[in-house]
């Protein structure tokens, strides 16, 4: 850090699967994998809205065949870790109410492919996808670590290492930047739903020595770091009896946690018919080629559709000034080797498996068991270098 530097402070938040509108965005995702994995071709737009133990399930869904959505809802409630009665909110005690039907037949005429026409966009709209070198994975650090900080949250949780600990959390990270580069953590915010007997001290003591010193590295922690943990001194009323929960209402902690633009749509419940989803995924993984390939320490790239139209009206690349090749020779470049029309994108990403579940948590980017975060094409840009 230069002497006399300012420093630009930047945050980003996580939480973890026992939220209410996550608990909604895995309930809509596990509904989805479960008719993927019977269908492969299913349709679908579900969404999820619940509170206190009344859970709405509503949308759309185009299939040959049935899933047991009761059973799936329960399972996933369980799994969470709402299995105890004294919760407030559990598994064996809710009442589910789901209207769903058939894809509009007027939506329908634009996305299905026929011998005369091909498969296009399911709507209109406008998909970002982003990286840099902050982090190995090449995501932002402030939503890394606040995932890393979330998953943490729920592995102590589980495994017992904080005794007390409850579903529903939120987490928050702000790093101190100079001239973009992170220097250290300048605070964290955790939230922690908990028993009630638990003291505040306990917690606060408990948190910051088995989650976040055990997760952001020590370099990044000072006498510059302030923590907020529990910050009301009470939070034992959690889940959807605390708040309701909704899908598609964390759009920003799915993504790049404000960091990036975000096109709008949300992710969870929709197949890959629905660009808001599959095109925001190949958006990131050509932002993440490009980044890896050394060529930009930074990268956004915009996919827009019209709906029933497969190929996109636009692609915009952007690396604010720090590729080291024009940006239209990168444009190009995605030009002649992607194939952006939402059929080839769901072919090229194997988005018609039942692979969902596995995006809904701690983000949907950043994870190398998914196919849009896989780094098969860096070759083609670091060969652009000259």
């Amino acid at each position: 850090m230069k002497e006399g530097s300012i420093m630009k402070l930047f945050s980003s938040e996580s939480v973890t699967p026992g939220h209410p509108d996550k608990i909604a965005d895995l309930i809509s995702d596990s509904i989805l994998d479960a008719y993927l994995l019977k269908d492969p071709n299913t349709r679908a737009a579900i969404e999820t809205c619940l509170k206190d133990n009344v859970i709405f399930i509503f949308g759309e869904v185009s299939t040959h065949v049935e899933v047991d959505i009761e059973a799936i809802v329960k399972e996933t409630i369980k799994k969470i870790g709402y299995d105890k009665k004294e919760l407030g909110f559990w598994y064996d005690d809710i009442i589910i109410n789901y209207q769903i039907s058939q894809q509009s037949p007027d939506i329908a005429l634009g996305v299905d492919e026929t011998d005369n026409k091909e498969q296009g966009a399911g709507d209109q709209g406008l998909m970002f996808g982003y990286a840099n070198n902050d982090t190995k994975e090449f995501m932002p650090l402030p939503i890394y670590l606040a995932h890393l900080l979330s998953k943490r949250l729920v592995e102590v949780r589980r495994k017992n290492i904080i005794k007390g600990l409850r579903p529903d959390g939120k987490v928050q990270v702000t790093v101190a930047y100079d001239n973009k580069v992170a220097q250290y953590v300048s605070a964290v915010v955790v939230s922690t739903q908990h028993d009630e007997e638990l003291s505040l001290d306990f917690i606060r003591q408990e948190i910051k020595k088995h989650v976040i010193k055990a997760i952001i590295p020590h370099g990044l922690l000072n006498e510059n770091t302030k923590y907020y943990i529990n910050p009301t001194g009470r939070f034992v009323i959690g889940g959807p009896v605390g708040d309701a929960g909704l899908t598609g209402r964390k759009i920003i902690v799915d993504t790049y946690g404000g960091y990036a633009r975000h096109g709008g749509g949300a992710f969870s419940g929709k197949d890959a018919s629905k660009v808001d989803r599959s095109a925001s995924y190949m958006a990131r993984y050509i932002a993440k080629q490009i980044v890896a390939a050394n060529i930009a320490k930074e990268c956004e790239v915009q996919i827009a559709y019209a709906i029933g139209v497969a190929q996109p009206v636009s692609v915009y690349v952007d690396t604010f000034g720090t590729s080291k090749v024009d940006e239209i020779l990168i444009m190009n470049t995605i030009l002649a080797t992607f194939d952006l029309r939402p059929k080839a994108i769901t072919e090229f990403l194997q988005l018609k498996k039942p692979i969902f579940t596995q995006s809904t948590n701690f983000g949907h980017f950043g994870k190398p068991n998914l196919t849009w975060e896989k780094l098969d094409h860096v070759k083609i840009f670091a060969d652009l270098v000259v």
